[in-house]
């Protein structure tokens, strides 16, 4: 509309039914767009939720499985179907073998369950973290591809 005297835009933004909003008030002379604040306000809000929500979707988070050296073969094909659940909706998974007394003496039955564990969920994940005792436990962390 190029450039108006103050009182004329506004009376121009009221026979529209909107409001005169100062847009640049550093530039000379200051830019002024005729628009529905309120409008505008709830649209940036709206924006601002939205990519709230995103954020918040995209986060991963650690889901942990606790396993035994005894675990049955179809207790474990249960267990690496939920892990494929987690990895497939983007979550870490940290799969956790515990030993108690005299299992510590077959450590490497541990090693070799959770290698098949990671050889089965190649297609979906990799290690980020290879199997490693601490203490009475050993831990494998798998991360989505």
């Amino acid at each position: 509309m190029g450039i108006l005297d103050t009182f004329e835009a506004i009376s121009r933004a009221r026979k529209v039914g909107m409001d005169l909003v100062e847009v640049a008030p550093q530039s000379d002379p200051p830019v002024c767009r005729i628009m529905d604040y309120g409008k505008w306000l709830y649209q940036q809000k709206r924006k601002i939720r939205d990519a709230h929500k995103r954020n918040l979707h995209h986060s991963t988070t650690l889901k942990g499985i606790r396993l035994r050296p005894e675990t049955d073969k179809h207790d474990l094909d249960i267990k690496l179907k939920h892990a494929r659940e987690f990895l497939e909706k983007g979550h870490k998974v940290q799969f956790t073998m515990f030993f108690r007394g005299r299992q510590m003496l077959h450590r490497d039955k541990g090693y070799t369950m959770l290698e098949q564990i990671a050889e089965s969920l190649e297609e979906l994940a990799k290690v980020e973290q290879p199997a490693k005792m601490t203490g009475r436990r050993m831990t494998l962390l798998i991360v989505p591809k």
